[in-house]
């Protein structure tokens, strides 16, 4: 964590621990660079958050309050990530050292760990870890802090050691393992030290005292070096990979890095580990079950913030040939035999996109996006459109949703003000209308760019494509130009609109509409290769078969001249 913060321009001299309150989305970012890297504990940013060590910067009464935020900015970047990591309630040292070889009471210490642990607890930890002690004395005294606060959480007690395996005060790692095991700590380990070499040569002693407690082993990359203007960590991410192996061939459970780990190293450990971990011995009779492979649990990809997002297949097929769409409706009721014998109808004879409306005419239908996933589901290499509507969402809703139909795998969002619900079933309903069309494909925009509308990332970018609707018939064509002007300014990638020709015509052609309409649309579809990059059909009263005459003889037609 300090590493990452000194990188991001944070000085040595200011105190990390406070950037909890200060600059939470700089921290939780660096959280879920470590979990994008394959991390499956990350540590909360409060090793120094004891009121002793914070007093150094006059911050000594926030301790409870940064480690209880500190707790809370890893959770988020949990979640947001959406990775099955633990959280690491982080206490270091105080920075003074205890009676007799300081000025320190054992017992002012123990409050001021107790009081860091209950807000590390409060803010929701699943393990304490204890880290970088020098001195049994003091790791001893926050043992007992944190099981006088929990005696239910583990607790992880690790001690940093010189070139000659001891501590600063000469406690060996039998001694030391022995005193932390008596004590409670539910894992023992060294962290932090000289490097990865150093700390491969103590495991044996910590693995053998430890007698089937749980080891951890968290080394520094190397001892820093300054090199122009800069501290920097020598040991390369392939060298801790290496550690990594060697590590746990030892016997030793709980594997990282201290200072100078970089989410590259622990990239580089994950992936060593998930091909080189030793087979684990099973008792007889022993039912082993494979639910995800490990490598599998996270793809950095997918959480990384910062990389763009691949760009929707849509918008790739509309560029290269010219591209056919039909609408279905949802059902009315909870039957979609039919609307799913006409989705396998169009994919059948080719068609490249289902529109999926979200209920038209303000009219009870079944959601869209529930549709779309059971089409989806069935036919994965069908593109689908969905209809959006901010007449019946607030803000909240609209995102969550978003997110919701990006996680099932859609990508296409049509985004619309919708119709009034005075047109509908229900005309005295309420509508909602936080936003308008405009404001959705901001949204969505903002979402493409891996956050939601407050600012808060959502642990990566989505990769939605943006359309909207155009309409010629409107009343006042010059306000719904300057409304369209606003909906490509906001950053919509494709639109959808009808000539107004066609309407007067169908509206002439009486009984004869049916066949007149189909007329039209090829005639409509034989002159658009040329000025779209595709069509976009809507056949009446869910009568997929005329879809099909009208693209009879046209579509191929249509595409070779694409």
């Amino acid at each position: 964590m300090g590493t990452l913060l000194f990188q991001h321009g944070i000085p040595f001299e200011h105190c990390f621990d406070e950037l909890n309150l200060s600059q939470p989305s700089l921290v939780e970012r660096i959280h879920r660079e470590y979990l994008a890297a394959g991390a499956e504990l990350i540590e909360t940013n409060t090793f120094g958050a004891n009121a002793v060590r914070l007093s150094t910067h006059a911050l000594g009464e926030k301790s409870r309050l940064l480690s209880r935020q500190g707790a809370k900015l890893a959770r988020n970047a949990r979640e947001v990530v959406g990775a099955p990591a633990f959280v690491a309630g982080s206490m270091g040292p105080l920075g003074q050292a205890l009676a007799p070889f300081g000025t320190i009471p054992t017992a002012d210490a123990e409050g001021a760990f107790r009081l860091q642990a209950e807000g590390l607890l409060e803010g929701g930890t699943d393990v304490f870890i204890l880290e970088t002690f020098q001195d049994l004395n003091e790791i001893l005294a926050a043992l007992r802090a944190v099981r006088s606060v929990t005696a239910e959480l583990p607790i992880i007690a690790q001690m940093t050691f010189g070139e000659d395996g001891k501590t600063r005060y000469g406690h060996t790692p039998a001694l030391v393992v022995r005193a932390l095991k008596q004590a409670g700590a539910s894992v023992v380990g060294v962290n932090c030290g000289v490097g990865p070499q150093a700390t491969l040569e103590l495991i044996e002693q910590f693995v053998a005292a430890a007698d089937g407690t749980p080891v951890s082993a968290m080394p520094n990359a190397g001892l820093p070096q300054f090199v122009e203007g800069r501290y920097v960590y020598l040991s390369s991410p392939d060298y801790f990979a290496d550690f990594a192996a060697r590590a746990a061939g030892s016997g030793v459970k709980l594997i990282g890095g201290c200072c100078g780990t970089t989410p590259a190293h622990v990239k580089a450990m994950r992936d060593r580990l998930a091909t080189h971990l030793p087979a684990e011995s099973l008792p007889s009779g022993a039912e082993v079950r494979v639910l995800e492979p490990a490598s599998a649990v996270m793809a950095a990809p997918a959480f990384d913030a910062g990389a763009e997002a691949e760009e929707p297949s849509l918008l790739r097929r509309m560029r290269s040939r010219f591209t056919v769409s039909v609408e279905i409706d949802p059902p009315r009721g909870i039957q979609t035999s039919k609307v799913m014998a006409g989705a396998r109808l169009m994919a059948g004879r080719g068609v490249d996109c289902i529109n999926i409306a979200d209920s038209p005419m303000a009219r009870i239908r079944m959601s869209a996006l529930a549709l779309a996933y059971q089409i989806h589901r069935e036919l994965p290499r069908m593109e689908l459109i969905l209809h959006y509507t901010t007449r019946d969402r607030n803000l909240m809703a609209l995102q969550s949703e978003l997110l919701g139909a990006h996680a099932i795998g859609l990508r296409n969002i049509l985004c619309l003000t919708g119709d009034p619900p005075s047109l509908g079933d229900y005309p005295n309903m309420t509508a909602v209308f936080d936003t308008d069309s405009v404001g959705l494909i901001k949204i969505v925009r903002r979402l493409n760019e891996g956050h939601d509308q407050a600012g808060s990332s959502i642990g990566g970018r989505t990769a939605f494509a943006m359309g909207c609707g155009v309409n010629p018939t409107a009343d006042d064509m010059a306000q719904e130009l300057e409304r369209f002007q606003r909906k490509l300014d906001a950053g919509v990638q494709f639109v959808m609109t009808q000539p107004e020709w066609i309407r007067h015509r169908l509206h002439e052609a009486g009984n004869e509409g049916q066949k007149v309409g189909v007329e039209l649309a090829r005639q409509l579809l034989a002159e658009a290769r040329d000025l779209a990059n595709g069509v976009y059909l809507m056949p009446s009263f869910g009568r997929y078969e005329n879809c099909l005459d009208v693209l009879e003889g046209v579509l191929d037609g249509a595409r070779g001249r694409s």
